[in-house]
């Protein structure tokens, strides 16, 4: 399964995308996470479906630092992503 999210709010400059990476690893999901050029971080994230949705819960929450006004969620058929990658 393939989760796909925008999250906005104070998201970048806060480590956020490296949060994702340690709770991504640590629910052994693979993905990636980037910041947008209109301040929101994009992840991608494939694994199964009960991990994928501890994720989720992690992406509503972020760093301490981060204010997260928003997630935008999309779920689809995963396509075989090996490890988890920051851009």
């Amino acid at each position: 399964m393939r989760l796909t999210a925008l999250i906005s709010g104070e998201v970048t400059g806060v480590g956020y995308r490296r949060y994702v990476q340690t709770q991504a690893r640590a629910l052994g999901l693979a993905g990636s996470a980037e910041n947008l050029s209109d301040g929101r971080v994009e992840v991608v994230a494939e694994g199964q479906p009960a991990e994928l949705e501890r994720l989720l819960h992690w992406l509503r929450r972020g760093p301490a630092h981060a204010r997260v006004a928003n997630v935008d969620v999309q779920w689809s058929e995963g396509t075989g992503i090996r490890e988890f990658h920051l851009y």
